[in-house]
């Protein structure tokens, strides 16, 4: 008995098949193998079309099935992982009217402010707990007034978790976390903001109707089950959007635990159990994967757009030539921490979001001709992306976030023992490293919704812990006078 799960990226398509019993991959592929296009027709602009993400995910499919050897009709349940906030549009055929307009366009953020402004700041943070922001409910604001002609076309708004279980099952549906995350979901009165419908003049037979995370929410049609080598009939049982769903996969489910990533962006995801916000709105709160009325789960998430891109940047540019990533690691940790007073701060990659939008872009203190080399750069960027989580952990602490643990896969920019060893000694936090990615939590997600899990705790049991950092208390106080130089500098220039 296996289960299958798709995580839909922007950059490629991932697929694993889970093997139900023991909980571990039995093969895996992802499509297309060099970066998925981004249609950018002006700046600021991001796009992408829908069925090109259909086409990645037949390929990717039949990828894994063929790697794993497993028959198509032994997968009992598909789970579905997505990249946040996209627009999908169709038309009463269920054909896309446009492209997606994705998670990291920013046309549409005067939309969102207009109307945080109109409807009230604190009517908005109390029943939304966020601003529209440059959410999906916002961009649907911009088709409307500069798309006139498809606007009048949609049957149903979707994100792009929906269109691909749309493909695969014909019904249009959606979750209230994903309401939630385009910014449409009143967690005061428990249903579609009336809000924000009534002011961008938006009718709400737009939005899809709605089915559980966990359970079924539709089953494979027969002509999409002969093309992708699966069972007719195989049901959908949970979607998700991909930082809440990679926060599943680490078993993040409680108060108090987060998840995070480090890779060309770096995201903190923790639990909160309150109905609380940001004033500044400088975190944004979704419904986590288990939040119900009864028993709020939030996830708040934190955003820092210059992670890995900052340490690939460091790699190509400061250091010699043909370096590899753990041999920057290694020149990095020989200088001493706080880079002998050098700081830089992490904001080359566009306006952050924990910065109140700011354009702050990267910026180098304290660089001395002589004593300064490429060591203390490489060691200064590592430092500096763990700061800025740092600050951003702060204002989550803020909201009543206690955070008792950070979990995280055992891949990408966590592979660097300076950023685990500083993250751990900065925080006072444990850091637990796991063997897992967003595909394989989409499958025992999908296990869950299938019933063939009892509970998250068996669908995590395999779960396999690779190290766990613990905070070095002689190294703590030196990480945290660097954090206070380094926080000094970037408050004085916002």
């Amino acid at each position: 008995m296996y289960l299958l799960g798709c995580d839909i990226g922007c950059s490629s398509v991932k697929v694993s098949i889970v093997d139900a019993e023991t909980g571990l991959p039995v093969g895996t592929d992802f499509y297309p193998k060099e970066e998925a296009p981004i249609i950018a027709q002006r700046p600021g602009w991001a796009e992408q079309n829908p069925e090109d993400w259909w086409i990645y995910v037949k390929k990717a499919i039949r990828g894994a099935l063929g790697k794993s050897g497993v028959n198509g009709e032994d997968i009992k349940a598909i789970g579905i992982a997505y990249q946040m906030h996209g627009l999908v549009v169709v038309d009463k055929n269920k054909v896309a009217l446009r492209p997606s307009i994705i998670w990291c366009d920013s046309r549409a953020v005067i939309y969102g402010e207009r109307a945080f402004h109109a409807i009230g700041e604190e009517r908005c943070l109390s029943h939304l707990l966020n601003s529209p922001g440059n959410f999906t409910i916002a961009r649907l604001a911009w088709l409307k007034e500069y798309e006139p002609q498809t606007y009048n076309l949609i049957y149903k708004i979707m994100l792009p978790g929906d269109y691909i279980a749309m493909r695969m099952t014909g019904e249009i549906r959606t979750t209230i976390p994903g309401l939630s995350e385009g910014i449409v979901w009143d967690f005061q009165d428990h249903c579609l903001s009336e809000d924000l419908l009534r002011y961008f003049g938006i009718s709400k037979d737009l939005i899809a109707d709605l089915v559980p995370t966990f359970g079924l929410q539709g089953e494979l049609l027969g002509s999409v089950a002969t093309e992708l080598g699966l069972k007719k009939g195989t049901p959908v049982t949970y979607r998700m959007g991909d930082q809440s769903n990679n926060a599943l996969s680490l078993n993040v489910l409680r108060p108090g635990e987060v998840a995070a990533t480090a890779r060309t962006s770096g995201v903190v995801y923790g639990v909160n159990s309150k109905l609380n916000y940001d004033v500044r709105s400088r975190v944004n709160t979704f419904a986590h994967v288990n939040h119900t009325a009864e028993h709020p789960r939030l996830g708040v998430l934190l955003c820092i757009n210059g992670v890995g891109i900052l340490n690939a940047w460091v790699k190509k540019t400061i250091a010699r030539n043909g370096i590899t990533y753990d041999q920057l690691n290694d020149l990095a940790a020989s200088v001493p921490i706080g880079s002998e007073g050098l700081s830089i701060l992490p904001f080359g990659n566009g306006a952050e979001r924990m910065l109140e939008n700011k354009q702050v872009d990267c910026s180098i203190f304290g660089l001395n001709f002589n004593i300064h080399h490429a060591a203390h750069i490489a060691r200064a960027a590592q430092e500096g992306i763990v700061f800025a989580f740092k600050y951003g952990m702060d204002i989550m602490n803020e909201m009543g976030i206690d955070i008792e643990v950070i979990r995280a896969a055992h891949s990408s920019m966590f592979l660097s023992p300076i950023l685990r060893e500083a993250l751990a000694g900065v925080t006072g936090t444990y850091i637990e490293l796991y063997d897992t990615n967003g595909a394989i939590g989409a499958a025992k997600g999908a296990g869950i919704g299938a019933g063939i899990y009892a509970s998250f705790e068996e669908a995590f049991s395999s779960l396999k812990k690779i190290a766990e950092i613990e905070p070095d208390g002689l190294k703590a106080d030196k990480y945290c006078g660097a954090y206070e130089i380094w926080k000094e500098r970037l408050e004085k220039i916002l």
